[in-house]
């Protein structure tokens, strides 16, 4: 079934505590855009397709001494993307700019601060890369991976995709959304314009603009802000009593699966109010081309009640799905993205600049004062909460060592525990173990803080890898490897 002349527009976002008001009569049951139920605007952000109409820049346009900007990819409400080019590597990007001004107006600074924290969390080979923000008096530059192969929605916009072909992108996305689910991430506006396609036909989940972050749980764990979009939304999310977001996005893949292998949504009605009565009801029907197998785990998705949908574990150990199925190697973070959330700061000042001038500054180096090192020492002396601005570390120790001393020790005990030395940079070294786990192989960064001429603070963090292996890993071998070195962990009564 050809779609592609039913669709006046793409499927809109919606965060918002209403249920749509005006239905809409002749809707297309696929693709038609439904509605934004929204009394604030969450604007879907822009394709990044190479083959929009170009809108270039001055010639050589360049920005931070780092990257050329080219043409426009593509446009929203508030920010515009563009092609780039990384001076140093030559590698393709591309580069959201957006004006600090427009973030105040629409009051949309903390979405963004919340999507540029979870792709920093959120590094994996089937999600969009952050590779580094920046920004100037006026502007924020968001720079990512270059997506060339377009949204998997131009795809099914075409019809329905070989059940080969659609188990592949499914596989790709739930290998996704599980990574996401164990940072505690959950996306929930997952669609098929949100997932791109790189230039191996591979898939790529983007847009977390609307994504959810532990903080944002209620004591009991759940969620209360209804958002997505209707016609990917779980039932359970427009109930307003508080939703699980790990299983509402296994409710989108399943519309997602549904879509893939049949080229149409799985609820249709003649408007949206009755597309909702259907989906709460989970009131579909599959065509005679899906296979039996297929037809199972749809049934298993697409649970009205969350308690009995199917698991991201349970969808993995299904037959269907693992046919064929590859875990895929994470990679490891060459660079991990600075944390320049300091760049939206001065969004809520009033002053406006003549010129929109380069800040180059780097961010100074953290340190470590009195107030770390003493609670760093005495577990019940913790006064951390009234200064600490920054996350605090996974792992962290205070040793009597110079700095150059202990970062000797530290590559001796990774060396026994088989790990090797990927990158070293003053006094900072990452390294990488040699075993593949549930999520790749484990990344580890350390970094050594000298405070004294004798007595150096030195920090652990997870740079890829799985979460509760590296804990495991720190506990049950790092601790113990680095007996003669430590001083005092933190934390340690």
């Amino acid at each position: 079934m050809s779609l592609g002349h039913h669709i006046p527009q793409k499927h809109q976002s919606f965060s918002s505590g209403f249920f749509p008001s005006p239905p809409i009569q002749n809707v297309h049951p696929l693709l038609a855009k439904l509605v934004t139920l929204s009394s604030t605007h969450f604007p879907t952000f822009p394709t990044m397709e190479p083959n929009n109409q170009p809108d270039q820049p001055n010639p050589r346009n360049i920005i931070f001494n780092k990257y050329e900007m080219g043409r426009v990819l593509g446009q929203g409400n508030f920010a515009k993307v563009y092609h780039g080019r990384n001076l140093l590597t030559n590698d393709n990007v591309a580069v959201k700019v957006i004006k600090k001004e427009k973030l105040k107006k629409e009051r949309l600074v903390k979405q963004i601060k919340r999507e540029v924290s979870v792709m920093k969390l959120v590094r994996h080979p089937h999600i969009v890369q952050l590779k580094e923000v920046m920004a100037t008096k006026g502007k924020i530059f968001l720079v990512m991976e270059y997506v060339r192969g377009g949204e998997l929605f131009t795809k099914v916009n075409k019809g329905k995709l070989s059940e080969d072909l659609a188990r592949k992108y499914f596989q790709q996305l739930i290998s996704a959304v599980d990574y996401c689910h164990s940072r505690g991430v959950t996306h929930r506006d997952l669609k098929p314009e949100n997932l791109l396609l790189d230039q191996n036909e591979d898939l790529k989940v983007s847009d977390f603009g609307l994504s959810a972050l532990p903080e944002q749980r209620r004591a009991d764990g759940m969620l209360v802000t209804p958002c997505g979009t209707p016609a990917y939304v779980a039932p359970e999310v427009l109930k307003k009593k508080g939703y699980d977001g790990s299983k509402a996005d296994i409710w989108s893949c399943g519309v997602i699966l549904y879509a893939l292998l049949c080229g149409y949504l799985p609820f249709q009605g003649e408007n949206v109010m009755r597309i909702y009565r259907k989906a709460f009801r989970a009131q579909y029907e599959l065509p005679e081309w899906v296979s039996p197998p297929a037809k199972n785990l749809i049934s298993n998705l697409l649970v009205a009640d969350p308690a009995k949908r199917y698991s991201i574990p349970e969808i993995m150990k299904d037959p269907w799905f693992q046919f064929g199925f590859m875990r895929p190697i994470a990679f490891s973070i060459k660079e991990s993205v600075e944390d320049n959330i300091h760049y939206f700061d001065d969004v809520d000042n009033n002053n406006n600049n003549e010129e929109d001038e380069v800040s180059m500054r780097k961010p100074s180096r953290p340190f470590y004062n009195a107030f770390e090192i003493i609670s760093s020492l005495s577990h019940g002396f913790d006064l951390r909460s009234l200064f600490e601005t920054r996350k605090r570390s996974p792992s962290m120790f205070i040793c009597k060592f110079s700095a150059s001393a202990v970062m000797a020790k530290v590559e001796a005990a990774a060396k026994k525990l088989n790990f090797k030395v990927t990158g070293k940079k003053e006094f900072v070294v990452r390294m990488q173990g040699a075993e593949e786990g549930r999520k790749g192989r484990l990344g580890m960064t350390v970094e050594v803080f000298e405070v004294a001429p004798e007595v150096a603070v030195v920090e652990f963090s997870k740079s890829a890898g799985d979460t509760l292996e590296y804990i495991k890993l720190c506990e049950e071998q790092m601790r113990p490897s680095l007996k003669d070195v430590v001083w005092s962990w933190q934390g340690d009564r």
